[in-house]
């Protein structure tokens, strides 16, 4: 087992093999619009997974990676000539989930949005189900309106409960 940084600058360099030999020597037709996202390397250095994405429609990126397909073995002899490795590792090219999972994720991030915005309307024409305040508020007294207490002791003698 290779050591991970040494994996991981090898994932490095076939990144940017590969994408420079796709930009100048690949001459296919079918080759699109080809962004090469990622490399991951095994722990051996013995097979290298290349992530791509391509700009474009469904049909555009089935001729994509058609196109790598079959250019792979010579993609392969150019990362063998411009790595020092004792072995070159071979090529797998992945499409890169990417494009797909933003697309997704914009698409519920819409839908949360739209759903605030209908929340934030309902909200401004609610009412209330009772009363606007439902706190009990002191009462205020008028003047014509008799105090519980008015002053007058004789009126008010303490009140018993006859005991059994």
């Amino acid at each position: 087992m290779a050591d991970p940084a040494r994996a991981r600058k090898m994932a490095e360099r076939i990144q940017v093999i590969v994408a420079k030999t796709l930009e100048r020597g690949v001459k296919d037709p079918r080759l699109g619009f080809v962004t090469i996202t990622d490399v991951k390397v095994t722990g051996d250095l013995q097979h290298a997974s290349v992530f791509y994405t391509v700009y474009g429609s469904d049909e555009e990126r089935a001729d994509s990676a058609a196109a790598l397909k079959s250019a792979t073995g010579m993609l392969r002899s150019e990362v063998g000539k411009n790595i020092t490795a004792r072995l070159t590792p071979s090529l797998e090219f992945i499409p890169d989930g990417i494009p797909e999972n933003a697309q997704l994720i914009d698409g519920l991030l819409a839908e949360a949005s739209k759903r605030d915005a209908d929340t934030l309307t309902q909200a401004r024409k609610a009412q209330y189900a009772g009363d606007a305040d439902p706190y009990v508020k002191p009462r205020q007294l008028g003047d014509d309106e008799p105090d519980e207490f008015d002053g007058d002791e004789e009126d008010d003698e303490p009140v018993t409960t006859p005991r059994h």
